[in-house]
């Protein structure tokens, strides 16, 4: 018993080291696909923080984002914490559509305590029909070795795992990247977001104005801002009476 337990601790210190061996998904804008090493790492754990509680549906829009990408149908699990689900809310059913994602393919999981909802990621990363698994938790720290379990089961299943916290957390993380992701003005009317890559175990970090665009289905990076009226057209000088 003793020795199945010291394997399973020199398992999980080794964690962070599998990411050498995992293939990548691209994101869709080149920028942010050469900063992560051709893409997000499929096969691990990804941290997404809303700037602030108010955010927090930008930081969705994000993760959802990632997930598209994984899979042509990716089949979801969604769990949250109950205050979570209390003050955000559920991924409304039409809105999944309109993002390109089937709602039958998501599997929504409440949990009443942070260390259940962590349990029923690490147990949705090794179920062999997910595609992908989203935590959403509230703001606080999260316990080191509940995360390291999330990245080793990440690793050995090849399931893309993404933490969605609520403001951006301070503690340390066995996470690929660490992104803090919030709404930001729109001179188009298409959502725009800024998106910060804050931590990067394969390269440098960055940051991003996306917008999404429903011709492409997909987040790009936002245009310079046009301005708010064209200029006059020149005519001729009329005399006044």
């Amino acid at each position: 018993m003793i020795d199945q337990l010291r394997q399973r601790l020199h398992a999980l210190q080794k964690a962070p080291q599998i990411e050498n061996r995992f293939s990548t998904l691209s994101f869709g804008i080149t920028a942010i696909d050469l900063m992560l090493g051709e893409g997000f790492a499929r096969s691990a754990l990804h941290e997404i923080a809303a700037t602030g509680e108010a955010h927090l549906p930008a930081a969705a829009g994000f993760a959802l984002a990632v997930v598209k990408r994984a899979a042509p149908s990716p089949r979801l699990f969604w769990i949250s914490e109950d205050m979570a689900l209390a003050e955000s809310g559920v991924p409304h059913g039409a809105g999944l559509t309109a993002f390109g994602l089937a709602p039958e393919h998501l599997v929504m999981v409440s949990a009443t305590h942070r260390r259940e909802l962590l349990w029923a990621m690490e147990e949705a990363l090794r179920c062999p029909a997910t595609t992908a698994v989203v935590g959403e938790m509230r703001a606080g720290a999260i316990d080191g070795v509940a995360v390291r379990r999330l990245s080793l089961a990440a690793a050995e299943s090849g399931t893309l795992a993404l933490l969605l916290r609520a403001e951006p957390p301070s503690d340390a993380s066995t996470a690929v990247t660490r992104w803090v992701v919030g709404a930001t003005p729109s001179t188009s009317g298409a959502p725009r977001l800024a998106a910060q890559l804050v931590r990067n175990r394969r390269g440098p970090t960055g940051s991003w104005i996306l917008e999404w665009s429903d011709s492409d289905g997909q987040f790009i990076l936002a245009t310079r801002a046009q301005p708010l009226a064209a200029p006059a057209l020149d005519r001729s000088h009329r005399q006044v009476a």
